[in-house]
Order: structure tokens, then sequence, then C-alpha cells
């Protein structure tokens, strides 16, 4: 309904429904959740949770009232519905996740100014590429192992993903690299920076995160040459590393004969898989209900496996509506991309729409025995720290570049203004001219005829 009305006034009455309908359907859950479990306790923490929200989603309309509504609002209803799961799943790691929800929407509120004051960033190219290769580095040389790869580090007691941060400066450091480039040469170096990053992501065993800088970056070249010729290359080249990688990693190897049959080893390799989708089936079109099934059978469900377990309980039809809102999220920063001008701000907001998009397919995919496992999380929805942080400053940095978007509609407007009251002001002098020069003519002619008359009198 959104993408249907094409002014921001039309559309005002399809926000405030989608706000009621938000809060609606987390009162919904919450009390069914205080039904089965009759603990106090949950009532507080929902209170905090409707404050929170209604907070963030008031003070972005009167700070932000160039922004763009829809982003903020799915972005709102992804994270209740990841409340609304996680309260249901760990009661602890709701509280975790929220509490970062909250630091998010403190840290990020500031990013949307600061990316339409400051239009300097673009010229920090190798800076953003540095930093990135130092960060995601670090991670392989000093990070700890988990699962056999290595993708977190800890600092003073907490624990992060540099990778998920990485992924912020690795689209600066494309879109800055990109913008201006012109010649082979700065696209080959471009490339092979974007190389390093994706083989170092590669050597810490971090795939997942690998094949999404890789989509970032065949995504960004296409949009900044609009080559079809490069986008077929970069595809050859990752179909290549997809073979040596199922070649050199034995873990690879597993999850792609875990997507091909999950079921012939049930009780080991397949066991994930196929308990994700014994829960998608057992949950039908409107689901068992909270506390109704079992998602806590399937292992780290709250991070890789958040989709199946709302299929479970809040039915296949939730799930699919959820899926939804993703996409229309997708959508509408593509559609900011689409009509900014300035070419570094669209490459910016193009690679979040990639990025953001090409990670929920991942999960959902993955979750649904659609593609093989990658073990990443979906955005706003999952339980992670680094990964919910990360993706709200990445809507809020989209929400600077729609404030940029609709400044220079505004100075477009103003300068169609401008010439148009030129060319009235160039249309009244002809008009004053004109007039002048017909009195004079008709002077002429009256002088003209007088003479005319003495002459034949005398």
């Amino acid at each position: 309904m959104v993408f249907i009305r094409k002014t921001e006034e039309d559309r005002k009455g399809v926000y405030i429904r989608q706000i009621i309908l938000m809060f609606a359907v987390q009162i919904a859950c919450f009390v069914q959740i205080l039904a089965r479990t009759g603990k106090a306790q949950y009532a507080f923490f929902f209170a905090f949770q409707i404050i929170i929200f209604a907070s963030v989603l008031t003070l972005f309309y009167l700070i932000y009232p160039e922004g763009n509504r829809l982003l903020i609002n799915n972005s709102c209803m992804l994270l209740m519905i990841g409340m609304i799961i996680l309260t249901r799943l760990s009661y602890d790691k709701a509280i975790k996740q929220f509490f970062i929800i909250t630091a998010s929407f403190v840290v990020g509120f500031f990013v949307p100014e600061l990316i339409f004051r400051f239009n300097f960033l673009k010229k920090f190219t190798y800076v953003y590429a540095g930093a990135g290769i130092v960060a995601i580095g670090a991670v392989l040389i000093l990070g700890a192992a988990t699962h056999g790869s290595k993708i977190s580090y800890t600092i003073a007691g907490i624990t992060f993903q540099p990778s998920e941060f990485v992924k912020i400066v690795f689209l600066f450091f494309m879109a800055a690299a990109l913008y201006k480039s012109e010649s082979i040469l700065e696209l080959f170096l471009t490339s092979v920076i974007a190389a390093a990053h994706v083989i170092i992501l590669v050597l810490s065993r971090d795939l997942g995160s690998a094949l999404i800088f890789f989509v970032i970056y065949l995504a960004l070249i296409y949009i900044a040459t609009e080559k079809i010729g490069y986008l077929a290359i970069g595809l050859s080249f990752g179909v290549l590393a997809s073979v040596i990688s199922y070649k050199l990693f034995t873990h690879i190897q597993v999850r792609v004969q875990a997507f091909l049959d999950p079921f012939s080893d049930i009780e080991r390799t397949g066991y994930q898989i196929s308990q994700s989708l014994f829960g998608i089936s057992s949950g039908c079109w409107f689901g068992l209900g909270l506390y109704g099934g079992s998602p806590q059978s399937i292992p780290y469900v709250e991070r890789d496996f958040i989709f199946s377990a709302i299929a479970e309980e809040l039915g296949v039809l939730f799930a699919i509506f959820m899926a939804l809102i993703c996409v229309s999220t997708f959508i509408m920063l593509m559609v900011e991309g689409y009509y900014i001008r300035d070419k570094f701000y669209r490459l910016i907001i193009t690679g979040v729409a990639v990025a953001y998009i090409f990670q929920t397919f991942l999960t959902i995919g993955g979750g649904a025995k659609f593609i093989p496992l990658t073990g990443v999380t979906l955005p706003l929805v999952s339980y992670g720290g680094t990964s919910v942080f990360v993706t709200v400053l990445m809507i809020m940095i989209s929400e600077g570049v729609c404030m940029i978007r609709v400044d220079e509609e505004y100075e477009l407007e103003e300068r169609r203004r401008k010439r148009a009251r030129q060319q009235r002001r160039l249309d009244r002098d002809q008009t004053y001219r004109k007039e002048t020069y017909r009195q004079e003519d008709t002077g002429r002619d009256g002088r003209s005829q007088e003479y005319t008359k003495r002459q034949k009198t005398n």
C-alpha cells in the first residue's frame, strides 16, 4: 500500500495503521506469554519494550521528518517479532537483546544527521580499506575459534564479530572507490582490495560473511559501471571459488551433504536441518501457538534457525508475511537508491539493500532447505548483539541518505522555481518592449499622417 501511494502525504494513513498493527501484534503475543508463564517479570519487560519502541518511533518522526518512515516502521516490526520469539525461547537472552536494541537506537539516532552533514566521507577510500583489512585480519590471527571458525574477538569481556562492523566499512570503501572510477586500472585495484577482504574471511572460515562481502562487491560493480560483462566475470570467479572451497573445507562438504539429504544421517550431520523442517511443517499455516511447539530441539535456534521457530509457533503464514516485510524493506532501499542523484550515496544505500536482503535469503533459505546452511543471522530478528547493532546502524545510514535525496529534490525544485521566475521576468520585459515599440510606431504613424495632410492642404 505504501508503494501504491506516490507521496509521503498520501502514505501517512498507511504508516499510522502500520504502527497500530505492530503494537497490536506485540500485545497479543505477550498476553499469551503472560498467560502461559504467569510470571509478573514478563509484564514489566513488556512494558519497557512498549516504552522504548514508542519512543523510537515518536522521536524519529519528530527529529527526522524527512526520513523514510517505511524503513523505521519495518525495522521496529522485525525487532518486535525478534523480541517476542526470543522471550519465549530464552528470557535471559531476550533481556540482553533488548539492552542492545536500546543502545543501538541511542547511537543510531545520531547517524542520519552525520551522514547528511558530513559530505567529506567519500574522501577516505583507502582509510576504509586499511581499517577493514586490519580488523578482520586481527580476528584471523588473534580471534577465538568457534566450531572451527574464527569470527569473534573479546575485549574487556565483551565479545563481538568484527566482520559485521567491517561490512559497513566495506560498503563505504566500495562506494568511495567506484563513484568516480573510470579506468580499468582503478576497477582492478578496487577488485584486488575487495578480494583481500573475502580471502581473509575465507581463511578465518567465516564463509557466510565472505559470501555476503562478495555479493556486495558484485552488485556495486554492476551498479557503478552498468556493464553486464563485469558481473559475468565476477560470477565466474565466484563459482570457481565455491568449488575450491568445497574441496578444501570439510565442514562445507558436511553442510552440502546435509542439504542434499539431511535424513541420511539424521542423528549427526543432518540433525539441525531435519529438526528445522519438522518444526516448520508441524506449525502448519497458523502455528501451534507460543509455548505450543518445541523449537528448542533445534541447536542454535535463536541464532541460525529463528525463522523455523517463528513458523512453528506463530505459523507459516506469519513467517511468510515477516519475510515480505524484509522484501518491502529491500525494495524501498532500492527505490531510494534509484532516485538519489549523488552516485556515492546511491552506491551506499543500494549496498545496504543488497547486504540486507542477501543475508535474509541465506538465513531463511538455509533453515527451509532451499540452500545449504551458512550460519548467518536473520537481520533484526535473530539473537546476536553485533548483528542487531550493525543492522540498526545500516538502516540509520540509509535514513541519512534518504534525507540527502529529499534535499536534492528540494534544491532541484528551487532551481526550477528560479528558472520559472527568470522566464516570467524575461517574458514581462519582452512584453514591455513590444508594447513600447508599438506605441512608438503608432506615434510615428500619426505624425506621418498629419504631415501628409498638411502637405496636401498647402
